[in-house]
């Protein structure tokens, strides 16, 4: 570190030296330019090499002045780049410390703007960068209990088999049950994982919403009639056309419609409608609604309503919406159900 800042010194230094020996040097050549105008001829000469007193004098008091203008420019010259080496210093090990893990602001305010916004960015840095580690800490600690419970409940199923305690039939299909639980969360978590990966980048492609919607819908079909579930379509007569990672969005109106279905009554009404600025997307189901003390922590991961799954599809569906630059909102219909709208800017 010590031999960065000596080299940054130095060529400020050399820079700052280079620069007035130049001024310099110019000011010698129009004063001898000056000499040999107003002069002339072989009196010139005399004059250039001492014979005039007059210019002898005018050449030492030159030369004293460029002494004393070097000293003066270097000692400035080298409390300054002093100076600025420190604020560099600072800054460097302000970011050793965030690459250790060190999360804490540095309070330290410089003088040079420049140094000041690097200042300034590297806390917000920081800032978020803490955020995101207790976030990825509680996020971790959810997701460890999430996948403990159903491999417990596996293991003892499969243990009652083995040891004979157990009918055979109905323990398996608890398995199974567990398991698909098990591969559910899996596959969100892996979700997850490739939208917090701010590293990668997706490609994006024009799609129809409306035919994500539909698709989405067709997915839940099933599950749907077994509840005796309807759907009920409010689209416009042309497609809604919107550039976007198709599977990221797919799988956000997948976890909506999957949410609705979950909780309807009897019907789902999913809308889609295209703006001067903006696409709004509207799934609303008839049924009971959300808690009020649940309506604020609704996005958060491992929120679980009542009947809830793993409490991570809603979480996902805010990531996705958010990194489109879009918002999503949740209200409660005047009729009862919930209501959520999806705005995705143009």
């Amino acid at each position: 570190m010590k031999s960065k800042k000596t080299r940054i010194r130095v060529r400020l230094l050399k820079a700052f030296t280079a620069v007035l020996f130049f001024s310099f040097l110019l000011i010698g050549v129009i004063f001898n330019i000056a000499v040999r105008l107003f002069v002339g001829g072989d009196a010139n000469l005399r004059f250039y090499f001492g014979f005039s007193d007059v210019l002898g004098r005018a050449s030492l008091i030159l030369l004293v002045v460029v002494g004393v203008m070097f000293v003066v420019t270097f000692v400035v010259t080298y409390f300054l780049s002093n100076s600025l080496t420190k604020s560099i210093e600072r800054l460097s090990k302000f970011a050793q410390n965030i690459g250790h893990g060190d999360f804490a602001p540095n309070d330290v305010s410089f003088c040079e703007v420049e140094l000041e916004n690097l200042n300034m960015a590297l806390n917000k840095s920081v800032k978020q960068l803490d955020e995101y580690d207790r976030e990825q800490k509680v996020f971790f600690q959810n997701a460890s209990h999430e996948l403990r419970t159903p491999l417990m409940s596996i293991q003892c199923y499969a243990e009652g088999i083995s040891f004979g305690i157990m009918e055979p039939k109905a323990a398996s299909a608890t398995i199974l049950q567990e398991t698909e639980h098990l591969a559910d969360l899996v596959t969100d978590l892996l979700y997850i994982s490739k939208l917090d990966n701010i590293t990668t980048a997706y490609a994006v492609e024009e799609v129809d919403i409306t035919t994500l919607i539909q698709d989405a819908a067709a997915r839940q079909e099933a599950v749907a009639a077994k509840k005796q579930v309807r759907f009920a379509f409010d689209f416009g007569d042309s497609p809604v056309y919107y550039i976007c990672t198709r599977d990221f969005m797919a799988r956000a109106i997948d976890n909506l419609i999957s949410n609705a279905v979950r909780y309807a009554a009897s019907e789902i009404t999913l809308s889609c409608r295209e703006c001067a600025d903006r696409i709004e997307i509207c799934i609303a189901d008839d049924g009971a609604g959300i808690a009020p003390d649940l309506m604020p922590h609704i996005f958060e991961r491992f929120t679980k309503g009542p009947n809830g799954n793993h409490g991570i599809g809603l979480s996902i569906v805010k990531t996705i919406v958010e990194q489109r630059g879009g918002r999503i909102a949740v209200t409660n219909g005047n009729s009862g159900g919930a209501i959520f709208t999806i705005t995705l800017p143009r």
